[in-house]
């Protein structure tokens, strides 16, 4: 069950757009966030969905998914607690050719729409973040899109998997899906891999075998958005 933020709750400023607000901005925003789980495949919208919510996770990962009419599938972009799903709401949009899903299990602060609509034309903190966030999640689709079709599946699978553990701050990843090219970077003493788990064993080797990919999106939210060491 959904219960409304409080102290016994995961903090809401784990997430860095949350954190960086000031504080009148945050005390403002406080009583409409609510806590929710983030549960393992859990489809949180589908492409051309009417967004309710917009979500600001704390923890987990979630995969912004693009599926063509055959049924096949793309991700395009990953979401950590650096950023907010659900950006259609304040682009004006109202919805998105995504669907998006729980990659890694965690939790998040939702904010219904009437609010977060209310609070971006206030023109303050929070529109300003939304908006870097918005250009630094294109620049990361745009690099997705780019890695995609010029490296290789490897380069493309160390890229995913360094972004993944810098969201979770953690080199234990859970996976729904067999990745083919891990196997390759496992006998590369990279990582190791059982049933729905893998583990990265050296970060420095897989950044040296990831494509330029990794460091060029990493750069552009470092640049763009509020780091958690420079947020009070």
């Amino acid at each position: 069950m959904n219960t409304p933020a409080s102290k016994s709750d995961i903090d809401p400023k784990k997430n860095q757009i949350l954190a960086a607000l000031p504080k009148a901005d945050y005390q403002r925003l406080l009583p409409h966030l609510t806590s929710v789980p983030l549960p393992l495949g859990w489809t949180m919208s589908e492409s051309g969905d009417h967004v309710r919510y917009v979500h600001f996770p704390t923890d987990g990962i979630v995969s912004l998914v693009y599926r063509l009419e055959d049924g096949s599938s793309s991700e395009v972009a990953l979401v950590g607690n650096e950023g907010i799903v659900g950006i259609s709401i304040f682009m004006g949009g109202e919805s998105m050719p995504t669907f998006t899903t729980v990659q890694n299990a965690g939790h998040a602060f939702r904010l219904d729409r009437a609010t977060m609509k209310r609070e971006f034309e206030l023109g303050g903190e929070l529109q300003k973040l939304s908006l870097l966030y918005t250009q630094a999640l294109i620049s990361q689709t745009a690099q997705t899109a780019v890695c995609n079709q010029h490296h290789s599946i490897e380069q493309q699978l160390s890229r995913w998997l360094l972004m993944s553990t810098d969201y979770l701050q953690n080199n234990d990843l859970t996976v729904t899906q067999e990745l083919m090219a891990a196997g390759t970077l496992q006998r590369a003493g990279l990582l190791t891999v059982r049933r729905g788990h893998i583990t990265v064993l050296d970060r420095k080797k897989m950044e040296q075998h990831s494509c330029e990919c990794y460091e060029t999106v990493k750069g552009e939210y470092a640049r763009l958005l509020p780091q958690p060491s420079t947020v009070d």
